[in-house]
């Protein structure tokens, strides 16, 4: 049996690479190369746990043109990438290819709905396809052929999520997970929700109305308070779930690509990651890394 197809959220692996492991790791060239090594690392240890067909890493845009046109201030807080970092990504492509992995960015749309065209594309197929990210906006992929690979920040391992964790998690159905969003916000994107309403409150109105039309629609069966919040916050809190809502676009399936630990072990060293191409040199499978 053919194994899940493992799209990564390439951005985010990234940073988190980065503020993992110290800027002292250097490059045969002196640039710090901690993200390089911190994200391939990552990578071949869920390639060894969950042996996937094919491994594709996504990126795009840092905020696409439309969710910005419905809202100036999304992501407008985040800081620049630190330089040290911006050289990273620059070669991280290449990097991740010398591996067998492919890369994909298309320049419109942010790297989660790449994330979701392809994990929609494999399932389609009648594949399994694994979410490998940080980012709990994903968790609306979630299905019986979908499952998200949630990595936090700063810390290791990752925790699978699957509809029942997300119903767990959240209280609401992957499905209504942008309409969740919409109502308690998301301050990594710099998306404030409806004034007053956290987390508990948003799945207790979405279990009373079904769906974020809904709650608007029925804003005036709840306490006085929270029907004025929902009147007057109605257009935005569409904005939010429009923003929240990842937009799928038709991609090809990508074919089976095995990890090439040669190719791999033979590009680390032209980076400067020379214990890791020591690994990867020893090793017959990247089970034994």
């Amino acid at each position: 049996m053919a194994g899940p197809l493992l799209v990564i959220d390439g951005p985010f692996l990234l940073y988190r690479s980065f503020f993992a492991l110290p800027e002292s790791i250097l490059g045969v060239d002196g640039h710090p190369v901690g993200a390089l090594l911190g994200a391939t690392n990552v990578i071949l240890r869920i390639a060894a746990d969950r042996s996937p067909r094919a491994i594709v890493v996504c990126f795009g845009a840092e905020a696409a043109d439309y969710r910005v046109a419905l809202y100036p201030a999304y992501h407008a807080k985040r800081p620049p990438v630190p330089p040290a970092l911006a050289w990273q990504f620059e070669r991280a492509p290449k990097l991740f290819s010398a591996f067998g992995c492919t890369t994909q960015s298309i320049d419109e749309l942010e790297a989660d709905d790449i994330l979701g065209s392809l994990a929609h594309a494999e399932a389609s197929a009648g594949g399994r396809a694994l979410i490998l990210t940080g980012d709990r906006d994903m968790y609306q992929c979630a299905g019986e052929r979908v499952s998200v690979l949630y990595l936090k920040m700063g810390s290791s391992g990752f925790e699978e999520v699957d509809p029942t964790e997300v119903k767990r998690r959240y209280g609401v159905s992957p499905e209504l997970v942008p309409d969740f969003i919409a109502l308690r916000g998301d301050p990594s994107d710099g998306l404030p929700g409806a004034p007053g309403i956290g987390a508990k409150t948003a799945a207790e109105l979405l279990a009373r109305h079904g769906t974020l039309e809904g709650v608007i629609a029925g804003a005036d069966q709840e306490r006085a308070r929270i029907a004025t919040i929902l009147r007057d916050a109605a257009e935005e809190l569409r904005a939010f779930k429009e923003i929240a809502t990842l937009r799928t676009v038709e991609l090809e399936r990508p074919p089976d690509a095995p990890l090439d630990l040669v190719e791999g072990a033979e590009a680390a060293r032209r980076y400067g990651l020379n214990r890791l191409a020591e690994r990867l040199e020893r090793a017959e499978s990247v089970a034994d890394l």
